[in-house]
């Protein structure tokens, strides 16, 4: 159990991480070289050169697993940063983005699924609601593979609770 809160915790400390980075305290504070700068504009051309793993629809799942054991054998957490999909290996990460929102949130595997043709990814109820589906429960989303060495740990204190089981805002 208290390898599944460190691991939990881990997680949700590099997808808080990945959305709030805190910036420099004064100390560390210098200007950027001229020549180091990017515009917007050039930042977005960037973002999306690179082709994305799939894009369609994503659907959610929730309390009627939780706890059952997961396709990786681990219990299925439904406000862990989750997801099953059919094919990618137990244990990747992959950054989904709500193509309607533009939010976005890192999942690690580790489940099967989604069993409903023309679905390419399970998310957790929590990424679900990180992702802010509101009420519907099916949303456009892409799938960038993420590599966990590119993920940078994040030494934020983060606060590890699960809200009581609410429907999606």
């Amino acid at each position: 159990m208290r390898r599944y809160l460190a691991h939990g915790l881990a997680i949700a400390s590099l997808i808080v991480g990945l959305g709030a980075a805190q910036g420099p305290n004064i100390s560390e504070a210098k200007a950027a070289p001229v020549s180091s700068l990017q515009s917007n504009a050039q930042l977005g051309k960037q973002l999306h050169r690179t082709k994305p793993y799939q894009v369609g629809t994503a659907s959610w799942y929730g309390q009627i697993f939780d706890g059952k054991p997961t396709a990786s054998g681990e219990p299925y957490d439904m406000y862990g940063m989750t997801a099953a999909h059919l094919k990618l290996p137990m244990g990747s990460y992959v950054k989904v983005t709500n193509l309607r929102n533009g939010r976005s949130v890192v999942v690690r595997v580790n489940d099967r699924g989604p069993i409903v043709p023309g679905r390419i990814i399970d998310l957790s109820y929590g990424a679900a609601q990180a992702l802010q589906f509101k009420q519907k429960g099916l949303q456009r989303v892409r799938l960038d593979l993420v590599n966990p060495r590119d993920l940078q740990p994040d030494y934020q204190t983060v606060a590890y609770n699960h809200p009581p089981l609410a429907r999606l805002p």
